[in-house]
């Protein structure tokens, strides 16, 4: 049974817990946190990790929730634009900052703290800025979804993996190789911040528009 924030068998909090499998997937990787590997991480018996979190699925939502912790509203900037930009650039920095990050966050129905803020803050600033509730929300999942997409295409990509070569020399797809030069081209932060100002002009564009009726 999960007792919160309470120290459980033998003195270990919830914090340790999910500290402690934060340290695996940082060390292995996703698909090695399992609760037995968090228990021997932390030299403790298994049933001390099932004190504080149920079940595997309930750790990896401790886990996200975790990671985008720390959050200081108090410091974005006013204007709606640059506070969703701020907002979408701190979540993206926190997802990059452990390894398998956006995996971890993708599908998951997160429902803490920390995730429920990131969600209220940016939707606010929208609403704020004078767009309906359904557009607020809706361009909320927008900007997560292009952040877990881009971010978990990088994290996937090995550090010392080779780029790709990639020749666009047919004449079937005659758009590609056209394009060529840019389709792998750019670094990841590069094609975030375009994708982020595609999403912001289509916002504006929004915003004129539900302004105008």
């Amino acid at each position: 049974m999960e007792k919160g924030t309470e120290a459980g068998t033998m003195g270990i909090s919830r914090a340790a817990v999910v500290d402690a499998a934060l340290d695996v997937l940082d060390e292995r990787g996703l698909d090695k946190v399992t609760m037995r590997a968090v228990a021997d991480k932390l030299g403790v018996q298994h049933n001390t990790v099932r004190w504080h979190a149920d079940n595997k699925q309930r750790l990896l939502v401790l886990m996200s929730d975790a990671i985008l912790a720390g959050l200081d509203v108090t410091t974005l900037p006013p204007g709606w634009e640059d506070r969703v930009r701020a907002l979408a650039r701190w979540t993206r920095k926190a997802l990059l900052a452990h390894r398998d990050g956006a995996r971890l966050l993708s599908g998951l129905a997160t429902t803490e703290t920390n995730t429920y803020r990131l969600g209220d803050t940016m939707i606010q600033a929208l609403l704020d800025a004078g767009f309906p509730p359904r557009t607020a929300a809706w361009a909320n999942w927008t900007v997560f979804y292009l952040i877990l997409g881009i971010t978990q295409e990088q994290q996937a990509q090995s550090a010392d993996a080779a780029d790709p070569v990639l020749a666009f020399d047919d004449d079937t797809f005659p758009a590609l190789r056209k394009a060529a030069a840019y389709v792998t081209a750019g670094t990841f932060d590069e094609r975030f911040e375009f994708a982020l100002d595609m999403q912001m002009t289509a916002l504006r564009v929004e915003l004129g528009r539900t302004g105008s009726q």
